[in-house]
């Protein structure tokens, strides 16, 4: 018999990796001889490039334009030419302080260098792994990365950002990079939001990454053009792809501040659930005979961990291959009847043991010790 411990991070406390360690750590303690295998995983946000790694990719270094055009310094991962993009770790919210957001001028052309530099690596499919981002410009940036030119009624290009869209009057994607046709790219995403309107990109995501009302109001404004301009363009430049007026409304569109969009309306790209794609790419599968328990958990364990979260994922796939599954988190704010109903035999918090939250995120890794250990005697002792 062995274990496995696949956790997603613990947001603003522990990684995915070393909340992995810190469980194994404490299991090993009770019981020695157990097997473990640690298998971090992530749902297409902060933590997919790192879960990649863990699961065997080869780590490369990119250096881009983060979201408000500064120089970051991130990586990709790459196995077999697959390659694993993160776009919190580019065009991310985390890259920003809190008096750092720009709703308007944000841009995911960082998203697009990391796209040319894994083609570069002769990767054929791209993984864009795209939650929490801190633009809202529809992909433009992305594209205009990849080669695309955005041009404004004078005939001169388009500065960054999702409100300069209202200026847009062309797109030329006649510059786009030719590989770009025989590179597979495939979307993690859990997001089913349309580009537009009350659900869409700017009016649901706007407002965390700074946008006041009237900015909202502007982005949403903006998208509706650039729909309307690439649609226009994709009709005549594009044979056998539909305009991008059949994508707007599609689950997924918004995603990500419209990345989603740009991603299957101009690349041709398929939006895949985050959970899923990770697990199939860290082979989690295979790690599942023989197994007599799995660990996962995150930093909140609560009504959107259900919605298609790391923690939901790993529980249903463990599930269904007939091992049993137990959750740690910081907090758990779920009831018994729904844990039992996703899945899980079981759920552990640190807030059982330190019921002060402050100190569950100072003291998160020794904490997961003694929860891991308690959880060794009921399961593995």
């Amino acid at each position: 018999m062995h274990v496995v411990v696949a956790p997603d991070k613990f947001k603003g406390s522990l990684t995915a990796r070393e909340v992995a360690d810190h469980i194994a750590a404490g299991i090993a303690r009770v019981a020695p001889d157990v097997a473990i295998a640690r298998v971090p995983v992530a749902d297409g946000g902060d933590g997919t490039v790192d879960a990649a790694l863990a699961a065997g990719f080869t780590r490369v270094a990119v250096r881009a334009h983060g979201p408000t055009g500064m120089a970051v310094d991130t990586a990709f991962a790459v196995r077999e030419g697959v390659a694993v993009i993160e776009m919190a770790g580019v065009s991310g919210l985390r890259l920003l302080s809190p008096g750092g957001l720009d709703a308007l001028r944000a841009s995911s052309f960082g998203v697009g260098e990391v796209i040319l530099a894994a083609v570069d690596q002769g990767c054929h499919t791209v993984v864009l792994g795209i939650g929490g981002s801190a633009s809202t410009d529809g992909g433009a940036g992305m594209l205009a990365a990849l080669g695309a030119g955005l041009f404004d009624a004078a005939g001169d290009e388009l500065p960054p950002g999702g409100g300069a869209l209202s200026a847009l009057e062309r797109v030329d994607l006649s510059g786009l990079d030719p590989r770009l046709a025989h590179t597979r790219v495939v979307v993690a995403s859990d997001v089913d939001n349309p580009l537009l309107g009350p659900y869409g990109a700017a009016a649901v995501y706007g407002p965390q990454k700074g946008a006041t009302p009237a900015d909202v109001v502007l982005l949403d404004a903006s998208l509706a053009r650039w729909d309307a301009v690439l649609s226009r363009t994709l009709a005549g430049t594009v044979a056998g792809r539909p305009g991008a007026g059949a994508t707007r409304d599609r689950p997924g569109a918004g995603a990500a501040g419209g990345v989603g969009y740009a991603a299957m309306a101009v690349l041709g790209g398929a939006l895949e659930p985050g959970i899923g794609l990770i697990l199939d790419l860290v082979r989690f599968a295979g790690y599942l005979p023989g197994a007599g328990l799995v660990i996962t958990g995150e930093g909140c364990l609560d009504e959107q961990t259900l919605s298609g979260k790391a923690p939901a994922g790993v529980a249903a796939a463990a599930d269904a291959a007939g091992v049993p599954v137990v959750a740690v988190s910081g907090r758990l704010d779920l009831a018994e009847d729904k844990l039992h109903a996703a899945g899980f035999v079981r759920a552990y918090a640190l807030t059982d043991i330190e019921p002060d939250l402050q100190r569950c995120l100072a003291r998160a890794g020794p904490l997961l010790e003694t929860l891991a250990q308690r959880i060794a005697r009921d399961w593995l002792a």
